[in-house]
């Protein structure tokens, strides 16, 4: 068993953890699983009760959910300089719990095209689609990357979120997106995650 093993699907949310993987620079065995299939199989159901991916387990260990796994990886590897610093854990929790629950929940429900009533907004942890979406510019508004001037964990799981929302039109553009959106993609771990993503995805589409 290797000491870091990766549990994905390439058209998953594991392309956010394939990302982070490739920022920390550390050898890992990946498991490439088939929804319905290998995904709900007893053997892997044992790893994530869930049946979804991605998932990881690192010395026996596992870990789920993509927030949870950036933040564990980032203090797990400290030689890759990605978790924060005293003085960033501020916004490096406040952003990475913000996507993880209003973005997450908001994005899902707009696509699903559920519509929270004025008065029944207070009942949902994002009020509005709207209102997410002016709460998510200013995480970014006026610096470089999500705790000021470093790259962090925080900027792969937020980060992603807005790539994909871009790409997939669940979120509006809007120049503050589209800048953080070309930092991100222009850096190699970037590039390499999703070359080995797009590569996996043809050989399975082919087997």
């Amino acid at each position: 068993m290797a000491d870091l093993e990766f549990y994905t699907h390439p058209m998953s949310r594991g392309q956010i953890v394939r990302w982070m993987l490739e920022e920390i620079g550390v050898p890992y065995q990946q498991h490439a699983l088939h929804y319905g299939t290998t995904m709900k199989a007893p053997e892997y159901l044992a790893i994530n009760p869930m049946g979804k991916v991605p998932a990881i387990v690192h010395q026996g260990r596992v870990v789920t959910e993509c927030g949870a796994i950036c933040a564990y990886l980032a203090d797990s590897f400290p030689d890759a300089d990605l978790a924060p610093r005293p003085e960033e854990r501020a916004d490096y929790y406040r952003w990475m719990f913000f996507a993880a629950g209003p973005v997450e929940a908001a994005v899902s429900n707009h696509a699903a095209k559920v519509v929270t009533p004025p008065e029944m907004q207070r009942m949902y942890g994002y009020g509005s689609f709207e209102q997410m979406v002016a709460v998510l510019r200013t995480a970014i508004a006026g610096k470089s990357w999500i705790c000021g001037g470093r790259f962090t964990a925080a900027d792969v799981y937020v980060g992603a979120q807005i790539v994909w929302g871009r790409q997939f039109g669940t979120l509006p553009d809007n120049p503050e997106f589209a800048a953080y959106a070309e930092r991100l993609t222009a850096r190699p771990a970037y590039s390499r995650a999703r070359a080995i993503d797009d590569a996996l995805a043809a050989e399975m589409t082919r087997a």
